[in-house]
C-alpha cells in the first residue's frame, strides 16, 4: 500500500509517498495544504494519508532545509526504483549526485551514460522523475546555460526558482534568455 504525508515549508507545502521499498514519490511545494493534497492524490490516487514514518524525517527535514536555501544531502534518502526503466535509474543515480547549487547539462549527463547523442532521452527520463527534489532534476539544465524544460507545476518557472533557491548560478544566468 502506497501511503503519503504533506509538510510544511517555506515555499509551500510538499509531499512525500512511500512503499514498503522506499519513496514511490515527491511533490514539489504547493501554496497550501488542500491544493498540494488534491494535486498530489492526482499522481498518487490509492495513496493513504497517514503520518510518516520515522525513517523519513531526515528527509523531511532536508526538504524543507533545501527550501530555506540550506545545502543538505539526500543522497542517504531510500527511493523505491523498482518500477523504474533501467535507463531511467541511471539518469536518476547520475542527477542524484549533482550537489545543490551546482548544475550538469542534459548532454554532459548524455556523455556520462555513454552517448552525448542520448540528451533528448536524458530530458525525457527526468521529465518523468517521481521525485523531484530528492532526484534533482531540477539541476540539470540545457546546453549554454539555458535553464531548459522543466514538467513540474510552474515549469521553468519553479525550477529556476529552486535553483535561486540553491545559489547555482544557472538561475542568475536564466535572466539574460528571458
Amino acid at each position: 500500500m502506497t501511503r503519503y504525508a504533506l509538510f510544511d515549508t517555506a515555499i509551500g507545502w510538499a509531499g512525500l509517498a512511500w512503499g514498503d521499498h522506499g519513496l514511490v514519490g515527491v511533490h514539489l511545494p504547493e501554496r497550501d495544504a488542500e491544493t498540494a493534497r488534491r494535486s498530489f492524490l492526482r499522481r498518487f490516487p490509492e495513496a493513504v494519508e497517514a503520518p510518516a514514518p520515522a525513517e523519513l524525517d531526515k528527509a523531511v527535514e532536508d526538504i524543507r532545509a533545501l527550501m530555506r536555501g540550506e545545502k543538505p544531502d539526500l543522497m542517504d534518502v531510500a527511493i523505491d526504483t523498482s518500477q523504474t526503466p533501467a535507463f531511467h535509474a541511471k539518469v536518476y543515480e547520475i542527477a542524484r549526485a549533482i550537489p545543490p547549487g551546482e548544475t550538469l547539462t542534459y548532454g554532459e549527463i548524455a556523455v556520462k551514460l555513454g552517448d552525448k547523442l542520448l540528451a533528448r532521452d536524458v530530458g525525457q527520463a527526468l521529465g518523468k522523475n517521481p521525485w523531484p527534489i530528492v532526484v534533482p532534476c531540477h539541476r540539470v539544465t540545457a546546453a549554454g546555460g539555458k535553464p531548459g524544460g522543466f514538467s513540474a507545476r510552474g515549469g521553468v518557472n519553479t525550477k529556476l526558482k529552486l535553483l535561486g533557491i540553491e545559489g547555482a548560478k544557472a538561475a542568475a544566468q536564466a535572466d539574460l534568455f528571458a
